[in-house]
């Protein structure tokens, strides 16, 4: 096959952080993670363990690892930009899997923090609790990041935009927007919002019908666009959270030329870095409220597949849906047209499409 969208691409990728402040809506600050394709200067650095970012998931947690350069010189041309929405209670680095394999492609990739609904505001809400604080409303908190997120989004685009040396690499003319759960919900309810957006890739999104306690993603989404954007929906067949009957519903509502592929033996988190770790936390120590109560029905990750297909689902269904979308690309066209079982199966991985 002479179009592959599983290995990774030909160019190293770069990563760099911007850190600035919303004045528009308080002094917010939304930390922002860009990935982009870097000189060739940098080749092999961005997969070799002594050169490749490190960082801190929380204070006092060991290090771990992403495959980019800190700070690399950028490889100028103009490429594609594509969003980033992370979960809830998820931060702007939680799927670097998928965020550096499309640098790698030729993409600019922008990821931002919503602050207010990262892992560090549950780590702080939980800390509270348990000092004797009153457990936050669920639903208040979704009001205001119903409201909340999709401004970020619009937020974290211009500040790219305006970036040196990161702001000359994005097509603000190419964009695409993809995200998992909260950030899927914050990728379909965005691209309505901005005609720049040419294709959609919500992962495992939010706003379908779920027995967690959130009706107001499901009715604060409006999925008749007014215009054509193909969207991808990738998704896992035993999600816990957001079961798959809601997959089908959102799917149903969509207006845009859609469709949808269920990654087999599979729950919420397999589209996170780190797959199994973050599935087997969630498990044994979830947020209180809603989540505790479905993690009681979770299964043992060793009953489930294992990351590394997750990795392959999702990064080459979803470079591929951008290529085609994006880049005009008639190779990854076809590839999506032809058969996605077998051509996922031929790598281990188990999918129904």
């Amino acid at each position: 096959m002479s179009y592959d969208p599983f290995a990774r691409g030909p160019f190293p990728v770069g990563v760099r952080t911007l850190y600035p402040s919303d004045a528009a809506r308080g002094g917010r600050s939304l930390p922002i993670e860009v990935w982009y394709p870097a000189s060739e200067a940098h080749a092999g650095q961005d997969v070799a363990e002594a050169s490749r970012d490190q960082f801190e998931l929380l204070p006092g947690f060991p290090a771990v690892s992403q495959d980019a350069v800190r700070d690399a010189a950028a490889r100028h041309d103009r490429y594609p930009l594509v969003a980033f929405s992370h979960g809830f209670g998820g931060h702007r680095r939680q799927t670097t899997f998928l965020c550096t394999h499309l640098a790698s492609h030729g993409y600019v990739v922008a990821a931002v923090d919503h602050t207010g609904n990262t892992m560090i505001d549950i780590v702080q809400m939980v800390m509270a609790l348990q000092s004797g604080g009153e457990m936050p409303e669920p639903l208040a908190i979704l009001d205001e990041f119903i409201r909340l997120r999709p401004e970020d989004i619009g937020f974290m685009i211009e500040q790219v935009a305006a970036a040196p040396e990161i702001g000359p690499l994005a097509d603000l003319d190419r964009i695409g927007m993809s995200g998992h759960s909260f950030g899927g919900w914050t990728t379909l309810a965005y691209t309505g919002r901005d005609p720049r957006v040419r294709a959609a890739l919500p992962l495992a999104p939010a706003g379908g019908r779920t027995h967690m306690p959130a009706e107001p993603l499901r009715a604060a989404l409006d999925l008749d666009w007014g215009r054509d954007v193909p969207t991808l929906y990738l998704v896992a067949d035993g999600d816990s959270l957001l079961p798959l009957d809601g997959m089908r519903e959102l799917l149903e509502r969509t207006r845009s030329p859609k469709r949808m592929v269920v990654l087999k033996k599979s729950d919420h988190m397999h589209f996170c870095d780190r797959v199994e770790e973050v599935h087997e936390m969630f498990r044994t120590m979830p947020p209180p409220g809603a989540f505790a109560e479905v993690a009681r029905n979770v299964p043992p990750i060793a009953d489930l597949c294992p990351g590394e297909h997750a990795y392959r689902f999702v990064r080459g269904l979803g470079l591929a849906h951008m290529d085609a979308h994006l880049k005009g690309s008639e190779s990854a066209a076809q590839f999506l047209a032809g058969d996605l079982r077998a051509a996922l199966a031929a790598r281990g991985v188990a999918v129904d499409a």
